[in-house]
């Protein structure tokens, strides 16, 4: 059976709810399909500072800028940097002036969707396919069997976005760093000296081109990423089943770190879990396709070491909406000024990421990052 909606969102991230979150405010409705079998199907995971220039705008334009104020977390724009040593570089408090407060994931996902009329999102829909059926409208098969039509595709999913290939052959590539996750859950309690290491905020020790980046999350728990300069294949070779035998063969980068530092590795409750860091080439780009446009990762995936993932898609999704909403009855004019606005912005972002990880996990990224905090006006 198919069905037709005059917009399609394909992914129900950050990006795609802001997307459809701002439409609806300016009178048009869309739905978001998304592979996850409900709202609550997984955790969300992870805090994100929230950009004044681009997450807090579109949250702006979503009427949702104060809904956000309530679920900040307080403290968490405090930073500390650390060398291998222990030596603490920078420590810098929480005195609520900053402009990146911190929220967790799931929360600020929550917000977007109960501002949706129910029936918005459609969940269990793993997209398998799509392809152009003439005059600018495009047909989606879903791995359940069910297919729908649109005049107007928005890829919203991902690094591997299943629409990206109607508009560009480009594909992530490895970016050379790997990240290994791990958690210390009640932390103050079950693992105070790591909670003393971290901090109320986020934290990062950087040396010999690797690094512990960390923060506090709003349960109390640290969520700490390992970050390695690794073969792509790297991976492959631990068995990451065996939590014990995965923990060492990670802390065997980090001989010689401060006791304390390895235990955030070492005490982790819960086996690690590894990531493959990629991104699309900096400046990616498309010529104008009919019918079909691209947001967030789908069109400009970067490392995460601009902070500006999550930023960019939740902006991605306000200008779209805001960008129909200006063009009304005339689609192609009003995804020529999107994406006018799109590529520049991506790539900006994605240069900056790039450049980051290079620093970051370069010859002297403490050095480089520790100047960096230690004389930027805004180190959040």
């Amino acid at each position: 059976m198919t069905t037709h909606h005059p917009i399609a969102i394909i992914g129900g991230g950050l990006g795609g709810l802001t997307a459809a979150r701002v439409l609806h405010a300016n009178g048009t409705e869309a739905a978001v399909f998304d592979l996850e079998a409900s709202a609550g199907a997984r955790t969300q995971g992870g805090m994100l500072d929230i950009h004044e220039d681009s997450g807090q705008m579109a949250l702006h334009a979503a009427g949702l800028h104060e809904g956000f104020r309530g679920i900040v977390h307080e403290g968490g724009q405090a930073m500390r940097l650390l060398g291998p040593d222990g030596t603490v570089h920078v420590d810098e408090d929480d005195d609520g002036t900053g402009t990146r407060p911190e929220v967790d994931r799931g929360a600020l996902r929550d917000l977007l969707l109960d501002s949706l009329p129910d029936g918005t999102v459609h969940w269990g829909r793993k997209a398998t396919g799509v392809r152009p059926i003439g005059g600018g409208r495009h047909e989606v098969a879903f791995a359940d069997g069910s297919t729908v039509t649109t005049d107007l595709l928005v890829g919203a999913d991902g690094a591997w976005s299943r629409v990206r290939p109607l508009l560009s052959p480009a594909r992530p590539a490895y970016t050379g760093i790997s990240l290994i996750e791990t958690d210390l859950l009640d932390a103050d309690t079950r693992h105070p000296r790591a909670a003393a290491v971290v901090g109320t905020g986020s934290f990062m020790c950087l040396g010999g081109r690797r690094g512990l980046l960390a923060h506090r999350e709003t349960d109390g728990s640290l969520h700490i990423y390992t970050a390695l300069r690794a073969d792509e294949d790297w991976i492959d070779t631990i068995d990451f089943g065996d939590g014990a035998a995965a923990k060492a063969a990670v802390l065997a980068h980090f001989e010689g770190w401060h006791q304390d530092l390895r235990a955030l590795v070492a005490d982790a409750d819960g086996a690690p879990v590894p990531r493959r860091i990629h991104a699309l080439p900096v400046g990616h780009r498309w010529d104008r396709v009919p019918g079909v446009t691209l947001l967030g990762d789908a069109a400009h995936l970067m490392s995460p070491f601009a902070g500006e993932g999550a930023n960019l898609a939740m902006l991605d999704g306000a200008e779209l909406g805001l960008a129909v909403a200006a063009h009304p009855g005339d689609l192609e004019a009003a995804l020529a000024a999107y994406e006018e606005g799109l590529f520049p912005r991506g790539e900006a972002s994605a240069a900056e990421s790039a450049a980051n990880l290079e620093i970051m996990f370069g010859a002297h990224g403490l050095e480089r990052m520790a100047a960096f905090f230690t004389s930027a006006p805004e180190a959040g």
